[in-house]
């Protein structure tokens, strides 16, 4: 069997360089190499990307020797329907290893056709650091890099409004391209660039942040047998996928002229504002993560997938996001509901075992960013606490104590998080554990115990469970709780 190259799948011409990517994992190539893919067999964009290997180490070795090609694998369920498709993408042209050979990086920023900076160097790669004092030899940090490339390019093109990028970070953080700009504008400075090449960055070059959302396991080493089974070449960089995908870009029309997402039928939006996409992945898919899985593991389940077969905590995640989180997010109805449907689908995705135990990680914080301010904000707008919600956070409470019905529960956190349920629950006080959880702002950041009928709702929710148990307990407490919805 042959090794993947261009000879090997006879696919088209190399394409001029308009992207410049800064890392060449998994996920990158999964999400948009694909993308451009599909802009360039579906939109005509013409477009190749160069992958930069944002490490001292990685894949770019690989990456030349198969020529940029390699084979994804999309699975999943749309719609209630099971798919399963692959797909060689061609997209990457080359890649390039600034720590092997910098001057061919530096070469990059002289391409005529580049137009565009993606990356995604993982949450922490968008940093300052203070050791980097110039571009003579390659900086460490990725900003640096970036630095370096943007500079070279405004040398070189001696400074041609034409020849700015438009910069697409995908790391995870909120605010990614403002954050980026703010740290090359600093280097910018420290090196004494010149404040030409400070107004050339600000007026010439755009940044947009993201939300990106796909699952990648990635290289599917437990199962490798199975892909290879299904290509008739050999490859190295096989990558498996779920379906959905979701890239949100703020622009405008200027950025569609330069990249047609919308040409595509693939869930890309370019926004004015992409915050109110950023709540609405937080609170139904994060937040219904976070807001089921005490319960859940308590229940019995062990996986994602689990918890969307059965009748019981299916129906507990659908009440709870349909009924309580959807109806207080600032988008239009439909399109938070059409986005939990797509969810579900995620969640019940027989290719991706997505254990319940790694998802309790840190449940304390994840449950205050994720699932505490759709709580507060329905009890401000319908004056009443929402029911499941309000079980959702009993269980919270009741998981952190370790143990349900002698069985050792997977509570993963801080040290003094554990020990403070581990001295509370020693009381076995639900209305002092309830009282004292909620008012603890080192938790929350305010006091919980201010939200009318919380805490003695909480309590009720704890002493149900303990007594009859998770399923009679949210009867009982639905049928003698006052206050919530």
């Amino acid at each position: 069997m042959n090794n993947l190259n261009r000879t090997t799948v006879k696919v088209g011409a190399r394409l001029p360089i308009k992207i410049v990517q800064f890392g060449e994992g998994n996920f990158l190539r999964a999400f948009v190499d694909y993308v451009v893919d599909r802009l360039n067999t579906e939109a005509d964009f013409n477009g190749g990307v160069v992958v930069v290997q944002p490490l001292n180490g990685g894949l770019i070795p690989t990456i030349n020797a198969q020529e940029g090609l390699y084979t994804l694998f999309m699975r999943g369920i749309k719609k209630g329907e099971l798919i399963d498709e692959k797909r060689v993408i061609s997209s990457v042209q080359k890649g390039v290893n600034p720590y092997s050979d910098y001057q061919e990086f530096l070469a990059l920023a002289e391409e005529e056709s580049l137009e565009f900076l993606i990356s995604n160097t993982t949450e922490s790669g968008i940093a300052y650091n203070a050791e980097d004092k110039g571009y003579a030899s390659c900086p460490s940090s990725f900003p640096g890099k970036v630095t370096a490339l943007l500079h070279k390019r405004y040398v070189h093109f001696n400074g041609a409004e034409d020849k700015g990028l438009a910069v697409i970070p995908c790391e995870l953080i909120n605010h990614n391209a403002d954050t980026l700009k703010e740290i090359v504008l600093q280097y910018a400075k420290d090196w004494d660039l010149g404040q030409e090449f400070i107004a050339w960055i600000e007026n010439h070059n755009h940044f947009h942040n993201t939300l990106v959302d796909r699952i990648v396991p990635g290289y599917p080493k437990d199962d490798l047998a199975s892909y290879e089974d299904r290509l008739d070449y050999k490859d190295k960089l096989i990558v498996a996928a779920e379906i959905f995908l979701l890239w949100v870009i703020e622009g405008d029309d200027r950025l569609l002229e330069k990249i047609p997402f919308h040409k595509i039928d693939e869930n890309v939006l370019v926004v004015k504002d992409m915050q109110p996409y950023r709540t609405r992945k937080v609170r139904i898919l994060n937040g219904a993560h976070t807001a089921v899985v005490p319960l859940s593991i308590m229940y019995g389940n062990t996986t994602v997938k689990e918890i969307m077969d059965d009748a019981v905590t299916s129906a507990f995640l659908k009440q709870a996001v349909f009924e309580e989180i959807n109806p207080i997010l600032p988008l239009p109805q439909a399109e938070v509901d059409d986005f939990a449907e797509e969810v579900f689908d995620r969640f019940r995705n027989p290719f991706i075992k997505h254990l319940l135990s790694s998802i309790a990680l840190n449940s304390i914080s994840k449950f205050k960013v994720r699932v505490l301010p759709s709580l507060l904000d329905y009890q401000d707008k319908f004056g009443k606490l929402p029911l499941h919600l309000t079980f959702s956070f009993a269980c919270l409470i009741r998981f952190y104590k370790g143990d349900w019905k002698g069985t050792a529960l997977p509570v993963q956190d801080d040290a003094q998080v554990v020990d403070f349920f581990k001295t509370l629950w020693s009381t076995n006080d639900y209305a002092i554990i309830s009282e004292k959880t909620l008012s603890h702002t080192a938790f929350w950041d305010e006091d919980l115990t201010q939200v009318p009928g919380l805490s003695q709702n909480v309590a009720k929710a704890l002493e149900m469970m303990d007594t009859f148990g998770i399923v009679e307990g949210l009867n009982k407490f639905s049928e003698e709780s006052k206050v919530v919805g």
